[in-house]
């Protein structure tokens, strides 16, 4: 299976647009939804109407920008972003002093993607993959049994042994409590070409999440070609993003 989910779902009328009109070229399977931003509720409304599947892309790192966002929660909010985004390790470390912080701010979010959706978020994702930051998965913040992006995929030598060896070690504490994919990529580089080509391949034998942002204009323009066809061949973009039953 080959899931194509745009992330940022919501978070200004460009992104939303260009997100429709890449669902509606059937070239994305999903999307992931901000709360609380500029565009958050009429990209839920449009949702509705499309029957475009949204996931919760949890933000912990950027400003709420909707109107009539509580005060409380915004401090909370700079609070996290401070903390996350103040040093390249941040998301590894365990903030004992930020564990209400954490536990509110998600929790708003998850009520807030409720109240627009009408439901519980069925899978959940992050912003700059913070989603998989020590405090989230430590104080188990996300629902048990729905499914959560695993960490990036990466070959043997494309990355340091400790980073891949962190990866592994996080996919796994997910698989005990989540269902993920089998694999997780990113859309770019788009060059070259034979990149895309295996990643696309590889959905034919294994479930296969790769990850999109179509507000970025080469990213658009791609997923809108007939090169994206090309290199899609005859693996289907899945309509929504459903894992196969057993799937863990």
């Amino acid at each position: 299976m080959l899931i194509l989910n745009a992330d940022d779902w919501g978070r200004d009328g460009d992104t939303t647009d260009r997100t429709l009109e890449c669902f509606q070229h059937r070239s994305i399977s999903s999307a992931s939804a901000m709360v609380f931003m500029k565009d958050s509720e009429r990209a839920a409304e449009l949702a509705h109407s499309s029957n475009l599947d949204c996931g919760l892309h949890l933000n912990l790192t950027t400003e709420f920008s909707a109107r009539g966002v509580p005060a409380r929660l915004l401090e909370h909010q700079k609070a996290l972003t401070r903390f996350l985004r103040g040093n390249r390790f941040a998301q590894v470390l365990y903030h004992p002093g930020l564990s209400q912080s954490f536990e509110y701010v998600t929790r708003a979010q998850r009520d807030e993607f409720c109240r627009i959706y009408g439901t519980e978020p069925r899978r959940v994702d992050g912003h700059h993959h913070m989603h998989l930051c020590t405090n989230v998965l430590a104080q188990k913040l996300l629902p048990a049994g729905i499914t959560v992006r695993r960490s990036f995929s990466f070959a043997q030598g494309e990355k340091q042994f400790l980073n891949r060896a962190y990866r592994r070690v996080v996919n796994r504490q997910l698989a005990r409590r989540h269902r993920i994919t089998d694999f997780f990529f990113s859309l770019p580089p788009l060059d070259p070409p034979e990149r895309l080509r295996k990643i696309f391949s590889l959905a034919k034998t294994f479930t296969v999440e790769v990850e999109t942002h179509p507000v970025d204009l080469k990213e658009h323009a791609f997923l809108l070609s007939d090169q994206f066809l090309r290199l899609a061949g005859d693996t289907p973009v899945a309509r929504c993003y459903a894992l196969p039953n057993g799937k863990r």
